[in-house]
């Protein structure tokens, strides 16, 4: 048998894995606003990085918002469209080892999907997520690029921006300790450095995303969350899903190659699978 391609179009990155015998391989993320030029761009890169031929690729599953601009088959190789949330759903467990678990797709906006064998249903959603972290860095801090703006937040304490639980009470509350947030950018000080405004912004962010994540699966009566997508790259994430591990006993957990998940997902969708269509 061939080789299965996985391909996440996205809105600004387009993400691609190989699948070989159930294992995935070569994990490869291209940046393009055009998601025609982005996907051939990326598939040409996997094979010459992989030195496959058209022949050795069985065929291509794509999913993602930019795969509704894809109407034929690429190159002659049998293609097919997966659906988004299945795609997320089935990688997250693959990626994470779980059979069940809730799993969240961290991107522009952020998308929640209970997962388990087989199985994959589309939760809700909101629209905080790296859109919004690059949209308010760039606001207050004049910070556009991605990578600034991690850098930036490396030096930053929370203490000057936001209102703990610790602030505004001496006695102890059951369940939130003291270093607990009680308001995001609740007590921003004079002398708050753009450090500290930066980790406060990725703060928010994850917190944000962290609590509904929190919701969900109390809803959904599981204990796991599987965090996937490319805010799983920000280094400052582990710290914020650790301590809402702690204070509300659900497992957060960031897979190898989380910001793969989707596209690794497609890949182990079956053709003739539920919410796949063959195109051309």
């Amino acid at each position: 048998m061939g080789h299965v391609i996985g391909i996440d179009i996205g809105g600004s990155t387009t993400k691609i894995v190989g699948l070989n015998e159930g294992t995935i391989f070569s994990p490869l993320l291209v940046k393009a606003t055009d998601p025609i030029s982005s996907i051939y761009g990326a598939f040409g890169k996997f094979l010459n990085e992989n030195r496959l031929t058209l022949s050795d690729v069985e065929r291509i599953m794509i999913t993602g918002v930019g795969s509704s601009f894809i109407n034929e088959k690429i190159l002659g190789i049998p293609t097919y469209k997966v659906g988004e949330f299945l795609a997320t759903g089935y990688g997250g467990l693959f990626l994470s080892g779980l059979e069940k678990a809730v799993i969240v797709s961290m991107g522009t906006g952020t998308a929640f999907v209970m997962a388990e064998k087989g199985r994959a249903m589309h939760l809700g959603g909101t629209g905080i997520g790296g859109g919004t972290l690059l949209g308010l860095s760039s606001l207050t801090l004049n910070i556009r690029n991605f990578n600034d703006i991690v850098e930036t937040a490396r030096d930053g304490d929370l203490k000057n921006v936001d209102l703990s639980i610790g602030d505004i009470t001496r006695d102890e509350i059951v369940g939130l300790p003291p270093d607990t947030t009680a308001s995001n950018f609740g007590k921003v000080i004079d002398l708050a450095s753009k450090a500290d405004v930066a980790l406060g912004i990725i703060n928010l962010v994850f917190q944000c995303i962290g609590v509904m994540a929190v919701f969900a699966s109390r809803n959904e009566k599981v204990e796991d969350v599987v965090l996937t997508g490319n805010l799983t790259m920000v280094p400052q994430a582990k710290a914020v899903f650790d301590s809402l591990t702690k204070l509300h006993n659900v497992r957060f957990h960031i897979p190898t190659h989380a910001e793969y998940a989707t596209a690794a997902g497609a890949s182990l969708i079956s053709p003739d699978g539920h919410d796949v269509k063959s195109i051309g």
